[in-house]
């Protein structure tokens, strides 16, 4: 039976031949798969190994979306919106920092360290208040510009794609 992080690296193969979907479109879908990982985590109770393959999963997925959002999205909404998207975007860029922090620190943390399902708990907390932001705020204003959302999806699913080969080729050299 396969591991959960297993499951979704094969997810995630699966979707690289799927038609990409238009940026919000593909957004959201990840932030209800990341939604889907704390509550797997959530549930795992006492199960360490469990805790820390979910945990993996959820800092691989945020490290992947973070990425094609700051490299791509965010300038291209920041564009878009010019002075009316500043102040999110400025917020959702400290978010990203905060996010990110934590993510190193568990990437380096054991299950049974003393701080890590607190860490795991904050973490949930910055995603969750982040993606009500994007959601509520920050994409319909988007929507509302001209920017061609199924151009610039395109290029970010194309993205992540790389960025998950890399990923892929990263854990082929360095086998735990």
């Amino acid at each position: 039976m396969p591991t959960p992080r297993e499951e979704t690296t094969q997810k995630a193969k699966t979707a690289k031949t799927e038609k990409p979907e238009d940026a919000i479109k593909l957004l959201t879908k990840e932030h209800r798969e990341v939604e889907a990982l704390f509550k797997q985590f959530e549930d795992a109770k006492e199960d360490k190994a469990e805790k820390a393959d979910i945990v993996a999963q959820i800092c691989d997925a945020l490290s992947a979306h973070a990425e094609i959002e700051e490299e791509i999205f965010y300038p291209a909404a920041r564009e878009a919106l010019s002075e009316k998207g500043e102040d999110l975007l400025d917020e959702a860029e400290v978010e990203h920092a905060s996010i990110k922090s934590l993510v190193a620190q568990l990437e380096e943390a054991e299950p049974d360290e003393e701080l890590y399902d607190a860490k795991v708990k904050v973490l949930t907390e910055y995603v969750k208040h982040h993606v009500k932001e994007e959601e509520g705020e920050l994409f319909p204003k988007v929507k509302k510009t001209d920017l061609d959302l199924d151009a610039l999806g395109a290029e970010m699913f194309e993205r992540k794609t790389e960025i998950m080969a890399e990923d892929d080729e990263e854990e082929e050299d360095n086998p735990e």
